[in-house]
């Protein structure tokens, strides 16, 4: 029989198909069965005006067969099969699609949902197998065809018999080498799973005939009724291996909550249920289902570079890709789940997405039901938004930040941060609305926990007030704040560093008189501290307590802190101001020392304070060894 060519640069296409289109040859098996699938969508669509097709619904399937002796997978289908001419036309030209020319022709109907595009699928199969033979008869046929071909040689078609109308796909598959292992394909249980994975919601059944094994009946018990070792016998079973309706297909009220928290575990590799569900399906110029969940904790390596975000992606029912991180932004990357969608443009391998309009308008249809699903959350399950926020509010506030805060405004609303006052979480619309009319700034402050920070001596002149404070105990807090700069038109003020705005003129003017009147004193401190200090003032919003640090500038304190512990971090400092109590008995002893000209207790008594000032901020102390010098001088 002659060998027919290919009608193309076969040889470079058929190296191209085999060695660069696709990523995992575990997809050849997506690849036949989509077809298989596509062609049974053909027969079942002319069955609607043609009463002759004899088959209903219910009676389409498809066949995997696995014959490990001879080692070929079979996949069988009855659908539509193919002509001499077709068969020629579609398998005979690399790239010529039944499929697409099948869309075409009924566009606007049904149809429209079959899988193939690019008729490049097929030839997927020669990554695993040395010979593929092809046996199809179409329907109102009497004849049947088969193709054979052992890859870029060529092919051959002759007659063939077979019974029925359909197409049988039989891959002979090659020998395992050292780099590659083809016999799993000849694994049933390796099978099952590329199909549960790539092709559990094709919408025909996938059949398959297991070796399953069972005890023997009566064989756990001997002659006198005793326990005994039973036998088992190895059996046959036809089993369906996909599940056929996806459940983000079925409408939301016909799920119960253990049907989603089941798929979610499944699917997900999760064993507790998710906090959140969230089902889409938007039609118009993004047309698709989602089905989405919030985890209800977060996974040991979230925030960590080893996670992986991103979505699964199907189209029409078929995994495309297992993670498509362009369908999330980073700061949403916690929402697990997957999209199904008609009308994407696939690449040649369908493997990855090409990067098109319709992707976009997906990820930002997307992002806003997340972000109306989340402030929805925050409104009316208060306590459940608080657990999900504990376990990912870290991420919606890098999202704030990132990017020069670019996406501040979307996610501005759903932060959550400790309300000194209330004892509470509370987000900036809370605080704002609760703030009294007098009260110019929103204030804050930042420390290692809520505790430490509500016994800040910079704090009690603003709680003093009755204005609230919110506690930020994050690294990346202060930051955030001071990209947003501002909400609704209220300033964040760190009640550590600049004018808190709690003085009237009146104040300010006497303040500034008494730093005047002291500030021979505050240079001789300013002098005994060095660099270590940008100046030294009476301080305003100190009450009881008797020294604190404040800043200058935009690195506050804590700041500082965060970024010096970074790994590899290049070393700053914040400009910091000495404040002391002038109200307090350890400023009259400051004010003696200097008085009496006695310069080593002055710089002593100017030490001891600077380093207590750092203990209060978190710092450490700078030279342990002259502060403890200093503490037993002034003991004798």
């Amino acid at each position: 029989m002659a060998v027919k060519q290919f009608k193309a640069e076969s040889k470079r296409m058929m190296d191209m198909m085999i060695n660069s289109i696709y990523t995992h040859k575990e997809i050849f098996l997506r690849e036949i069965i989509s077809n298989s699938s596509d062609a049974i969508d053909k027969l079942h669509f002319k069955g609607l005006t043609d009463d002759s097709v004899g088959i209903g619904s219910e009676d389409f399937c498809i066949r995997l067969a696995l014959d490990k002796e001879n080692r070929t997978i079979t996949v069988s289908d009855n659908g539509i099969g193919m002509t001499k001419d077709e068969l020629d036309q579609n398998l005979g030209t690399i790239a010529k699609s039944g499929s697409l020319d099948f869309k075409k022709e009924n566009a606007g109907s049904d149809a429209t949902d079959i899988i193939g595009q690019f008729g490049v699928g097929f030839y997927s199969a020669f990554m695993v197998a040395d010979k593929v033979t092809v046996r199809t008869r179409a329907f109102g046929s009497d004849e049947a065809w088969q193709w054979e071909s052992k890859g870029a040689d060529g092919y051959t078609i002759a007659s063939c018999d077979k019974e029925t109308v359909g197409t049988d796909v039989i891959i002979v598959v090659k020998a395992s080498t050292e780099e590659d292992n083809y016999d799993e394909y000849l694994d049933t249980y390796r099978l099952q799973g590329i199909i549960k994975k790539y092709s559990d919601y094709i919408r025909y059944p996938i059949k398959m005939n297991v070796e399953k094994s069972r005890m023997v009946e009566g064989s756990d018990k001997d002659a006198d009724g005793k326990d005994k070792t039973p036998e088992y016998e190895t059996y046959i079973e036809e089993e369906t291996l996909n599940s056929m309706i996806p459940l983000w297909k079925r409408a939301k009220k016909d799920v119960t909550d253990e049907e989603y928290a089941e798929f979610y575990k499944d699917k997900f590799g999760d064993y507790t249920a998710p906090a959140k569900v969230i089902s889409s399906k938007t039609e118009g110029t993004a047309t698709y289902n989602a089905l989405l969940f919030i985890p209800g904790r977060a996974p040991y390596n979230y925030y960590t570079k080893d996670y992986e975000k991103g979505l699964q992606l199907y189209a029409s029912g078929v995994l495309i890709m297992e993670k498509c991180s362009d369908l999330l932004p980073d700061y949403y990357s916690f929402v697990k789940g997957l999209v199904d969608s008609q009308d994407l443009s696939l690449n040649i391998s369908r493997e990855m997405l090409q990067h098109d309009s319709q992707l976009r308008l997906i990820r930002q249809s997307l992002e806003r039901k997340i972000k109306n699903e989340l402030t929805s959350w925050k409104e009316n399950e208060r306590e459940k938004y608080e657990e999900f926020f504990k376990n990912f509010g870290l991420q919606l506030k890098m999202g704030c930040y990132q990017d020069y805060g670019m996406n501040k405004d979307a996610l501005q609303d759903l932060l959550l941060f400790h309300s000194a006052k209330l004892g509470k979480l509370v987000t900036l619309a809370e605080y704002v609305e609760a703030m009294p009319e007098e009260q110019k700034y929103i204030y804050y402050a930042s420390g290692e926990s809520t505790d430490k920070i509500a016994k800040l001596p910079a704090a009690e002149r603003v709680l003093d007030k009755g204005f609230d404070m919110l506690m930020l105990t994050d690294d990346i807090d202060e930051f955030v704040l001071q990209m947003l700069r501002n909400y609704k038109e209220k300033e964040f003020r760190n009640v550590s560093s600049g004018d808190l705005g709690l003085e009237t003129e009146e104040e300010k003017e006497q303040a500034k008189a008494k730093n005047e009147e002291n500030k021979d004193l505050f240079d001789a401190v300013k002098n005994a501290l060095g660099d270590k200090v940008s100046g030294v003032v009476l301080s305003q919003r100190l009450k009881t307590h008797p020294v604190c640090l404040s800043s200058e500038g935009a690195l506050s304190i804590e700041m500082e802190k965060v970024l010096n512990s970074m790994p590899n971090a290049e070393q700053v400092a914040s400009q910091k101001v000495l404040e002391i109590n002038g109200e307090h008995s350890v400023f009259a002893s400051l004010k003696k020392a200097f008085d009496d000209k006695d310069d080593e207790k002055l710089k002593a008594y100017s030490e001891i304070l600077y380093e207590q000032a750092r203990l209060i901020e978190g710092l450490s102390v700078e030279d342990p060894v002259a502060y403890a010098n200093n503490v037993c001088k002034l003991m004798v």
